[in-house]
């Protein structure tokens, strides 16, 4: 009789212990303290908040456990580390720090290349005029995004966001200082969830969250807060994710071809992209971006290889290192110079 495996979702990670809430409880107990088993540090399988794992080995008693295999992940971010989004909520303030326009276009390739549904939030609505938030959300509305703009510590338009964020994995991400803790407090006020205040100095966030969770939401589904940051890199992404992570620019390949399929939007004639619109400034500055990125190289050997178990399941599995796991050949081994002797030596002969 096969016994099914014992699955848990890791709701958070810090230093080498995996928080894992379990599909459902046994004797009482939903979540366990968790390490990784060393065969996955071994082959350098990192474990995700949002990851879906194998438990082995439980202590009811004491309520731990070891991760012993990581199920195929739906997508991915680096940074904030978290696996399995399903959307991501994007907030930015109308002020303190005020928005920028570079800033919010990075963090919005970033959430386009996972290709799941994106939420933007506009905080700290009650520090501005009207027409301030009027003409960010119109701004927004002409790059391709619908938005919400709310104060979290004034009024209650932020409860507008319940719906949208039940039932799904929501990662919330966003500069330093916008909100994202703050609102999660609002959303899950169970939680001990720490808030900071803006430097009068530097007029900007400081860093409050200090790793990735994941918090239950009354209305079903997951929020994840995030540490904030305020230039999200753009090391994995390729030019042709680049241009189709601009809503501008899938709108306008919807109705008419570039001459050359691959178009970079740039010089090239006949390119139905090219024009005057808002952003293409900046698709052209992280255009240029990922260029030099591409001439100073960038590691591109696959790092996992496919496996199939007993049961015909395909999975992915990190590849060996093979200056740290694999023996040197015999031949590699005699073809090894022995040292000169020494000066020392020598004299003594």
């Amino acid at each position: 009789m096969t016994v099914a495996p014992l699955l848990g979702l890791v709701r958070a990670v810090q230093a080498n212990y995996y928080r894992v809430r379990l599909g459902q409880p046994y004797y009482g107990i939903d979540e366990l303290l968790c390490v990784r088993r060393s065969r996955l540090k071994k082959i350098g399988q990192h474990v995700y908040v949002g990851d879906w794992v194998e438990v082995s080995h439980p202590d009811w008693q004491g309520q731990r456990g070891a991760i012993s295999n990581v199920l195929p992940r739906r997508n991915q971010l680096q940074r904030p580390a978290i696996a399995n989004v399903e959307q991501v909520l994007l907030l930015f303030a109308l002020a303190d720090p005020e928005p920028d326009a570079l800033q919010m276009t990075r963090f919005l390739i970033t959430a386009e290349v996972l290709g799941v549904e994106i939420l933007v939030g506009l905080t700290k609505a009650d520090l501005v005029s009207d027409a301030l938030e009027t003409l960010w959300r119109d701004r927004l509305r002409s790059w391709g995004y619908n938005s919400y703009g709310f104060s979290i510590t004034a009024g209650q338009q932020w409860q507008a966001l319940l719906r949208s964020l039940s039932n799904k994995v929501t990662v919330v991400c966003g500069p330093s200082g916008v909100g994202k803790s703050s609102l999660i407090r609002h959303l899950h006020p169970d939680g001990k969830i720490r808030v900071g205040a803006i430097s009068e100095h530097w007029h900007k966030g400081q860093h409050t969250t200090r790793h990735v969770e994941l918090f239950p939401l009354p209305t079903g589904g997951w929020i994840a807060d995030t540490p904030g940051f305020n230039q999200p890199e753009l090391l994995a992404i390729t030019p042709q994710q680049l241009a189709q992570a601009f809503p501008e620019i899938r709108q306008r390949s919807a109705t008419q071809s570039c001459q050359f399929d691959n178009c970079r939007h740039r010089q090239e004639p006949n390119c139905a992209v090219r024009g005057n619109w808002e952003r293409y400034p900046l698709y052209l500055s992280c255009l240029a971006e990922l260029e030099a990125i591409k001439d100073y190289g960038v590691d591109t050997a696959p790092h996992s290889k496919t496996k199939t178990d007993r049961h015909g399941a395909q999975h992915q599995e990190p590849l060996l290192d093979p200056k740290k796991y694999r023996r040197r050949s015999r031949r590699q081994q005699h073809q090894q110079l022995t040292p000169l002797d020494t000066e020392e030596e020598v004299m003594d002969v």
